[in-house]
């Protein structure tokens, strides 16, 4: 039996996609190449079209051709590519699945919002036990298409890792700016329509995820990360600074509203922003802010004590991917 296997992840999202490179063992995961992350926008339109552009998947093809040549220099046991929310959407995926398995020799999986959640939650929760954090916890997977609400880790009847309900949304920082935030900056009737839908989504996800008990939220995805090194005052991105960093609320929805506010341009002189999140990364503003209200509300209602505070994390749906398909080539 294997002691430890050398495996990739690609998780390709509507605005990124990224690459893992990592060893897998009974400890855990160590890293054999820098997390790589392009933003091609992949979701272009599709909530509009339900079809891939011809340049998003030229987009898509390019970066799996930069991901194919640092693969060839760091072989794997094992490459598991998975698609997300806007390739559940589109007609033509097989166009782009096609083109992704000629370049990299691996079909993409299209995984259901039940499985990203649940990847996401373990990903998330994996280095948990490090910091002092009360369960069960919420885990807020804010993506360009789709936004993942997982609870679980009770730490008494179930293990830190275990999903207890979860739900996927179909909102996210590229939907929310193509649908709603059209205008540079938008206006206050576009945000009040965005938080209408936002609010639609969230009541629904509410009757499946008892998001009132959780005693904390980890916050994962580029709009999370980013607003919160936008907050800490950080002049350039640091994940090291940012992973694990517990933010107040109040701190949140202060930079949230300010950068949704903002026009392209004004965002663009902070070099904390990734170029390829500047146009959307107010319509992930929105989506934080609503979340982090409803859920603290919803944790005052559920046991007396609003959540106050979030952390922000590093670790989400590529760092689980990765973990668990490791394992699984272990067991085998």
């Amino acid at each position: 039996m294997m002691k430890s296997v050398t495996v990739a992840g690609i998780d390709c999202g509507t605005n990124s996609i990224r690459l893992k490179v990592a060893r897998v063992d009974e400890n855990g995961m160590t890293e054999i190449v820098p997390r790589q992350l392009k933003v091609i926008r992949l979701g272009q339109d599709v909530d509009k079209t339900h079809r891939f552009a011809d340049e998003a998947l030229e987009r898509a093809y390019a970066a799996a051709r930069e991901f194919a040549g640092i693969l060839k220099e760091h072989p794997v046991d094992g490459l598991r590519f998975v698609a997300t929310s806007a390739t559940r959407d589109a007609a033509n995926r097989e166009e782009f699945e096609d083109g992704i398995e000629e370049i990299l020799g691996v079909r993409p999986e299209v995984i259901p919002g039940t499985e990203e959640a649940d990847l996401s939650f373990l990903g998330a929760t994996s280095v948990v036990p490090r910091n002092d954090l009360k369960p069960p916890y919420l885990v807020v997977d804010l993506g360009g298409g789709s936004t993942e609400l997982v609870i679980g880790g009770d730490g008494v009847n179930a293990p830190a890792t275990q999903v207890q309900a979860a739900y996927s949304m179909n909102i996210g920082s590229v939907r929310m700016t193509e649908r709603h935030l059209k205008n540079d900056p938008p206006t206050a009737e576009q945000i009040e329509e965005a938080y209408k839908d936002i609010d639609e989504h969230i009541d629904e996800a509410f009757r499946t995820v008892p998001a009132g008990r959780a005693r904390t939220i980890i916050g994962v995805s580029g709009t999370v990360t980013t607003m919160t090194a936008l907050a800490m005052g950080l002049k350039e991105y640091d994940h090291s600074l940012v992973d694990g960093y517990r933010l107040p609320v109040e701190e949140a929805y202060k930079v949230d509203d300010r950068f949704l506010n903002m026009t392209r341009a004004e965002r663009a002189e902070y070099k904390t922003i990734h170029p390829g999140r500047i146009d959307v990364v107010g319509g992930g503003a929105v989506v934080w802010n609503r979340v982090l209200s409803r859920v603290s509300a919803a944790a005052e209602a559920d046991h007396g004590e609003p959540i106050d505070s979030f952390v922000a994390s590093e670790h989400g749906l590529l760092d689980g991917l990765v973990l668990d398909y490791g394992r699984r080539l272990l067991a085998a």
